[in-house]
């Protein structure tokens, strides 16, 4: 999954106004941050697997620190304290953690059974909604629409930057989810890793978004 990832984030600015969109980005999608250093460190691993499923061409084999529910939850809490640690905020603490966690969640409905459990890998989940592209389509295009209507819903632009950068941020996102369903798979998993570092632009884009919008 990913437009839906990020419709948590946008979600959940209405359960904790005060923290910034980009903190909510960073959470939703830290376990994605971490797993491209994994990749090009050598701790974690992905191989190119034309067939794998009807929507990513990539098995998924080797990533029990980054995504297993285990290690989810222990990135969920230490971000979740690590925020409430800088902003003593402890809603948005809360909820940052939580947004965290709900990427587990998400990639268990999508992933074919490729999700651990515990590091140690012996058990892998996932509902397999990937193996049809119409229905993941449907699925994560609901969730961004939704998660895009609860976030205007609940901030209003301060400026036209407010609604300019907002809006350009959220087609970005749906031409990037669209070019990675219907684009060419990959040429290798080195390019996976590196290509994977570029999400930390949507988190700037997103700090500098919210921040010229103000809770409604």
């Amino acid at each position: 999954m990913f437009i839906g990832h990020y419709a948590v984030a946008l979600a959940a600015k209405k359960a904790a106004p005060k923290t910034s969109l980009g903190t909510l980005f960073i959470g939703a999608q830290l376990i994605d941050l971490l797993w491209p250093l994994f990749l090009l460190s050598g701790v974690e691993h992905v191989r190119l697997d034309p067939g794998n499923t009807a929507v990513t061409p990539l098995d998924f084999y080797d990533y029990p620190i980054s995504h297993s529910l285990l290690g989810t939850a222990l990135w969920a809490l230490l971000f979740g304290l690590l925020y409430f640690a800088i902003r003593k905020y402890r809603t948005g603490a809360i909820v940052a953690g939580l947004c965290v966690l709900s990427h587990w969640v998400l990639d268990y409905l999508t992933h074919r059974p490729d999700l651990p459990l515990t590091f140690s890998g012996t058990h892998m989940f996932g509902l397999g909604l990937w193996n049809s592209i119409p229905a993941t389509i449907i699925v994560e295009l609901g969730l961004f629409i939704a998660g895009i209507a609860i976030y205007v819903r609940t901030t209003k632009k301060k400026d036209r930057t407010g609604s300019l950068a907002f809006w350009g941020l959220m087609g970005i996102l749906l031409v990037i989810y669209l070019s990675n369903i219907f684009g060419p798979p990959p040429p290798e998993p080195a390019v996976i890793a590196i290509a994977g570092n570029g999400a930390w632009l949507f988190i700037l884009w997103a700090y500098w978004a919210d921040k010229h919008r103000t809770p409604a």
